[in-house]
């Protein structure tokens, strides 16, 4: 396994010197819930390299090629990328520096500007290799940061070293922590001489790992969690506010997810985790050994839900962040997901509340690799009682699941007191998992292909996504249609929409900001926003922008007849950036629900789907404080939602900009002004002053 050559690069590279001409071959295994899913192969000679990356998981993954000419410090002086993006769209990214000058093209954008020394380009389409070049570069510095182009900084801290492997083939790594390019942080392995090892992370899902050191990625996969936990745990001390005294939001306008409406102005008591009151127009004084917080005329109302998620552990604070207390975890690495339950719990990390779902796929080629694959029915029905055992809500089917097999699951899940919610199974039909058991079904698309695909095509591929432009010309009066909606009103059958992430698919333009991510994408680390800034799917002509336009209106006029016909719609969004949480909200409006029955269908009515409106989705006294305080009035301008200033989880009072400001995102809201309690003495029945309390923890205004 040893590279003598790239040793002796690396060392010319940092000197400055040309490189003397060997050639090497580096090959790394990429895998996904102990499977190998793809591969990176690093051919390198002299000052160049090239890279062949691909990865094929769930029936999609980026594959393309990557050509370099590195130059003094390890920085490339050229970087080009050709072939296709995660859902098959087409890379044909370029850089370079020459003459003084860098410049650029991608899907994102392009730029040039002088510069009299290369400056470390960051690739619209990177790799694990190309995270390895931003890391290596961060290492020729003495404070290991470096800033980058388009723009940014970047910074590489180091965490611990280890021995991997035994025998001769036992390698000594160091862990570092890369941030400044994405939204969360890389970790990456680098042995000795600071070659690339791993690329890892919480749960080894997606490890990149050297060739032949597979065997550790479980290992790596515990290093990660591990990692991501000592940074979370330190976030969470820092950003999260308890209060032993009552908490008063006052000056406040209480959304009411009944009826629609606000209240007066009024206030808002929580002590510990639960509202004590809610008053119309308090005018008395706040007590002294209170927290008072003036809610400025803003509205509050209840925490928003994400009804498709796939935790990870660093997207709690995104969603705290945006106003999401609540999620429904769809499907994600067991022994993960039940590790991050036990956190919450504790109040150890920042998360909203978790309903996980336990994930079931069928064998095929295009099988998602997490949670269980069963070879049979019975040890289906056996995955089916391991999750009703750990306190899990519902099962939920994939793509490859055997049509057959439903019914089966269903009726176990079901017996267990278990829901049962998915993708409707290629060759199956919306029709048919209805009436096999489904209580819901999960993505827009998955419901609506059942009226545009043809019975032979295959939905585990891209075409479940792709086959939408075809959605132009769908009659949702004809029969076909109208009939699956029959058949799920009958069966009180919901639809988790996820609306956002198809948007973000078929309408995502190469250079364009997102539809709906105008007011935050610019305030975001520069590798999240030029990923954004890309075509997802494959445009040919107009007349395909304009079927992909066609279709995503359809899915609007969709979403809006279902609603009209009663079907419950569960707004979700497959991302963990909580700000699509609040573009589904606001695509729900978009498709003809009011912005108050948008907002219900986001807290009360996803708590009743849930079972829990008893204590969960409306501020109401004796219930649980979860809640958002906005400024505005979002049941008049539903964007209202986009600018929480105050975000309580359980009593626990979280500030949107101090969030942003701790995940290197630049703030756009402001904390509201804040007292803390003062303290002063108790008294027992008899008069005599016994102790003092409250305020142990504030936030200053």
């Amino acid at each position: 396994m040893k590279t003598p050559f790239l040793n002796t690069l690396l060392g010319v590279l940092l000197l400055g010197a040309s490189a003397t001409a060997f050639a090497a071959t580096e090959t790394f295994s990429i895998l996904s819930n102990g499977e190998k899913v793809g591969s990176v192969v690093v051919d390198s000679e002299g000052d160049r390299a090239s890279v062949d990356y691909r990865i094929d998981n769930n029936g999609r993954g980026p594959k393309h090629r990557e050509e370099l000419t590195f130059g003094a410090g390890g920085i490339p002086t050229a970087w080009t990328i050709k072939g296709t993006s995660l859902m098959g769209g087409t890379v044909d990214e370029s850089y370079r520096w020459s003459g003084g000058r860098a410049q650029w093209s991608s899907q994102a954008d392009t730029g040039n500007i002088r510069a009299k020394r290369a400056p470390l380009y960051v690739v619209n389409d990177d790799s694990p290799y190309a995270v390895w070049v931003y890391a290596r570069a961060a290492l020729a510095r003495p404070d290991h940061a470096i800033p980058v182009l388009p723009s940014g900084k970047i910074a590489l801290e180091q965490l611990k070293t280890m021995t991997i492997g035994e025998g001769d083939a036992a390698t000594e790594v160091t862990a570092w922590r890369l941030t400044g390019v994405q939204l969360n942080p890389s970790y990456l392995l680098l042995d000795k001489d600071r070659k690339l090892f791993a690329l890892f992370g919480p749960g080894g899902d997606g490890t990149t790992i050297r060739e032949g050191y597979e065997a550790a990625v479980p290992m790596l996969g515990k290093l990660g969690g591990e990692l991501e936990t000592e940074r979370a745990l330190t976030l969470q001390q820092k950003l999260a506010h308890r209060f032993d005294a009552p908490v008063r939001i006052r000056n406040v306008r209480v959304f009411d997810p009944d009826s629609g409406t606000l209240s007066p102005l009024s206030t808002v008591v929580v002590m510990r985790d639960t509202i004590t009151q809610v008053i119309a127009d308090d005018r008395l004084p706040v007590p002294e050994d209170e927290v008072a917080i003036d809610g400025e005329g803003g509205t509050v109302y209840p925490g928003l839900h994400d009804m498709h998620s796939h935790a990870t552990l660093p997207s709690g604070l995104m969603y705290l962040a945006a106003g999401v207390t609540a999620t429904r975890d769809m499907g994600n690495d067991n022994g993960f997901l039940q590790d991050l339950l036990t956190k919450i719990d504790a109040g150890q990390v920042a998360w909203p509340r978790i309903q996980p779902n336990g994930f079931i796929e069928g064998r095929s080629p295009y099988s998602a690799r997490f949670g269980f694959i069963p070879a049979s029915v019975d040890e289906a029905l056996k995955d089916v009682r391991w999750y009703a055992d750990r306190g899990y809500a519902e099962i939920k089917i994939y793509n490859s699941m055997n049509p057959d097999w439903v019914k089966p699951i269903a009726a176990e899940a079901h017996r267990l007191g278990l829901r049962v919610t998915g993708h409707v199974p290629a060759f199956d039909t919306p029709d048919r998992v209805i009436e096999d058991g489904y209580d819901s079904i999960a993505h827009l698309n998955q419901l609506m292909l059942g009226w545009i695909l043809r019975p032979e095509e295959d939905s585990r591929t891209p075409l479940r996504l792709t086959a939408m432009a075809r959605g132009g010309s769908l009659d949702l009066d004809s029969e076909r249609v109208q009939k699956t909606v029959r058949l799920m009103k009958q069966r009180g059958t919901a639809l988790d929409t996820t609306i956002v992430i198809l948007e973000q698919l078929m309408m995502s333009r190469a250079r364009q900001v997102p539809m709906g991510q105008e007011d935050f994408l610019s305030h975001m680390p520069v590798g999240f926003q030029r990923y954004r800034k890309r075509s997802f799917v494959t445009i040919a002509d107009k007349a395909e922008a304009d079927a992909y336009q066609a279709g995503y209106d359809k899915m609007l006029e969709t979403v809006g007849m279902l609603h009209k016909q009663g079907i419950r719609l569960l707004p979700g969004t497959d991302d963990a950036t909580g700000f699509s949480v609040q573009r589904e909200v606001e695509l729900y409006v978009k498709a003809g629900l009011t912005p108050a029955e948008a907002l219900r269908a986001a807290t009360l009515g996803a708590e009743e789907f849930l079972g829990r409106a008893d204590r969960l989705g409306s501020i109401t006294k004796g219930k649980l404080a979860d809640l958002v305080l906005v400024p505005g009035d979002p049941t008049k301008d539903i964007s209202a939602i986009r600018r929480p200033r105050l975000v309580m989880k359980g009593g626990t009072v979280y500030f949107p900009t101090e969030i942003y400001t701790a995940l290197g995102i630049e703030p756009f809201t402001t904390a509201p002004a804040i007292r803390p309690a003062v303290k002063v003495a108790q008294r027992d029945n008899g008069g005599d002053a016994v102790g003092f309390g409250y305020g142990e923890h504030f936030h200053g205004d």
